[in-house]
């Protein structure tokens, strides 16, 4: 690196243990093949096995998701006091056969109690249900091996995002909107604008990735994460500038190769090789 130049450092790192619900920031995590440890794990079903997701059901922004020594702590963004235990060792632990996209994937019950407090809040019937060990999706075989592991998330273990990058989208829009309408695992600093586009494999800390594919981005980024109010931004303003034929892109996916702890703060080194 030149003297001169400004190092890329990663600035945030986050995971979401239950698809579509509130975020979790850290200092510090462990990336898996998975994903970051923890990181979609957990996952919101229906009647009929199908995953839920803020895409159809935007009130999902309002429930926020902090660790607590015996499990996951939901409760309701607009009324704190109002959660519910989500715990490690499950209780119902009854096994079902759940749909997330186009996989069907082993997955596991954990308490009746939570059942209930969120079919509540989400005004529907619905259970949570857990990935284990032993729940086998595999990852799309065109974007990764044959034998890659993926957790509930959409398609890649991984997603990034420079914090230039914001900031250039929201130089172009009436009211900005913050980082979380498109939850990335890794925010970093130190690039220009959609440098990221560009890179092929990177190094955090001690850790590498293979920087995969663009992640095309839907109606969810639409939704406010404070209020589960959906309206047209950013997707309207990114379409103007980040289309590629039918897809409007924003971020990276990432596919890690290899595990390890990353850290914020830890220098990101690019290359174009392995």
């Amino acid at each position: 690196m030149d003297a001169n130049s400004v190092p890329i450092l990663l600035t945030e790192i986050w995971i979401y243990p239950v698809k579509s619900l509130g975020g979790i920031r850290l200092t510090e995590s462990y990336a898996e093949e998975r994903g970051l440890k923890y990181d979609r794990r957990w996952m919101i079903v229906d009647e009929n096995g199908l995953f839920l997701t803020q895409r159809t059901n935007p009130k999902m922004a309002t429930i926020t998701v902090f660790f607590h020594d015996l499990g996951l702590l939901l409760s309701s963004r607009s009324d704190p006091s109002n959660e519910i235990l989500v715990p490690f060792t499950r209780v119902s632990d009854e096994a079902l056969l759940v749909k997330v996209w186009k996989d069907s994937v082993k997955a596991y019950t954990i308490c009746d109690e939570a059942d209930a407090w969120l079919s509540e809040k989400l005004e529907k019937k619905v259970r949570i249900v857990e990935m284990t060990a032993s729940s086998n999706r595999r990852m799309n075989a065109q974007n990764a091996e044959p034998d890659a592991t993926l957790s509930f998330a959409d398609d890649f273990p991984y997603l990034l995002i420079s914090e230039a990058s914001l900031q250039e989208l929201n130089s172009r829009m009436e009211q900005p909107v913050e980082m979380n309408r498109f939850r990335p695992n890794f925010v970093v600093s130190g690039t220009a604008p959609f440098a990221e586009d560009a890179w092929k494999y990177i190094q955090i800390g001690n850790v590498a990735f293979h920087v995969a594919k663009p992640c095309e981005r839907c109606v969810l980024t639409t939704v406010d994460q404070q209020t589960g109010i959906k309206g047209r931004e950013p997707l309207k303003t990114l379409a103007t500038f980040r289309k590629h034929e039918r897809s409007v892109l924003f971020g990276q996916n990432l596919i890690g190769l290899q595990t390890g702890s990353v850290r914020e703060g830890n220098q990101i080194n690019v290359s174009d090789y392995k």
